[in-house]
């Protein structure tokens, strides 16, 4: 969901110094939620700041910093087992992480350990 604009804020903000009405009016009349209207006014009044903070969307995985050392790793064996690169990567980086989150890395960076179809012998 896209943050409220500027616009919207200051008008809360200065309809609400001109004393239009309370916060809960206000919100009804703005079509937004009371507490986001509390938040606001709570906000403005202590930092005198309106802008919408940034979004959390600033997670990196643990594996990132070590991407070139898991292409290594699966380039060299392209059979390596999901067990087998967890204890090659604590060896290599140090950093212990579940399967299940090295799966999810290496699907994310579109990494395929392909299995070997060796033909069966005679």
């Amino acid at each position: 969901m896209k943050p409220y604009s500027l616009d919207l804020r200051q008008k809360i903000i200065e309809a609400y110094q001109n004393k239009e009405g309370s916060q809960r009016q206000l919100a009804k009349r703005f079509k937004v939620s009371v507490s986001f209207t509390q938040k606001l006014l709570k906000r403005y009044c202590e930092t005198n700041e309106i802008e919408p903070r940034k979004s959390g969307k600033g997670f990196t995985a643990r594996l990132e910093q070590h991407t070139q050392v898991v292409e290594k790793l699966v380039a060299n064996n392209n059979d390596i087992t999901l067990e087998e690169l967890q204890n090659s990567l604590e060896l290599e980086t140090g950093v212990k992480l579940s399967i299940s989150n090295i799966c999810r890395f290496l699907q994310r960076k579109k990494l395929t350990r392909k299995k070997r179809c060796d033909p069966a012998p005679l």
